[in-house]
C-alpha cells in the first residue's frame, strides 16, 4: 500500500524528560510529544481503519484516535523529535503490511513418511525405558 507522511499533519511540543539526568533533564524540555490525528490526515481510508481499529488496544492511541508518541531517549531535543517522527513512521508501515494469504496445501508423500518415522523411533525409545517383564 502506498502512503506517505506529511510532516505538517503532524503536531509536537516540547516537554521536559523523566527520570535520571541531573540538572539537564530539570531546566531543559528536550524531551517531545509527538501527535497525529489519524482521522484528519492524509493516508488512505484504508490505513485509517486499521489504525483506529488499535484505538483500544495500544496505548500510544488516544480514544478519539490520535496517535501520541513520547520521546525522550536522547540529550537534544531534535534527535527526540527525529526519533518520534521514525517511531510514527514505523508504525505506519506495519499497519501497512498486509501478509500473504496461507494456499492450503497437503503433505507430500516423503514428508508423511517422515512423520511416521519419527513417530516409530520416539516409540521404541519411550518402549526402552520400561522395565523388563519376566
Amino acid at each position: 500500500m502506498r502512503w506517505q507522511l506529511h510532516e505538517d499533519e503532524v503536531t509536537w511540543t516540547a516537554i521536559r524528560a523523566q527520570g535520571a539526568g541531573g540538572q539537564n533533564v530539570n531546566k531543559v524540555s528536550s524531551a517531545v510529544h509527538l501527535r497525529f490525528d489519524v482521522a484528519a490526515s492524509s493516508l488512505p481510508d484504508l490505513l485509517k481503519e486499521r489504525l483506529l481499529a488499535r484505538c483500544g488496544h495500544d496505548q500510544r492511541f488516544t480514544l478519539d484516535g490520535v496517535v501520541v508518541i513520547k520521546a525522550q531517549a536522547h540529550r537534544t531535543q531534535e534527535r527526540n523529535l527525529q526519533d518520534a517522527l521514525q517511531r510514527l513512521r514505523e508504525l505506519l508501515a506495519e499497519v501497512a503490511h498486509t501478509p500473504k494469504t496461507r494456499k492450503a496445501t497437503r503433505p507430500t508423500r516423503a514428508s508423511q513418511q517422515r512423520r511416521v518415522d519419527g513417530k516409530k523411533r520416539a516409540g521404541e525409545t519411550k518402549a526402552g525405558r520400561q522395565k523388563l517383564q519376566f
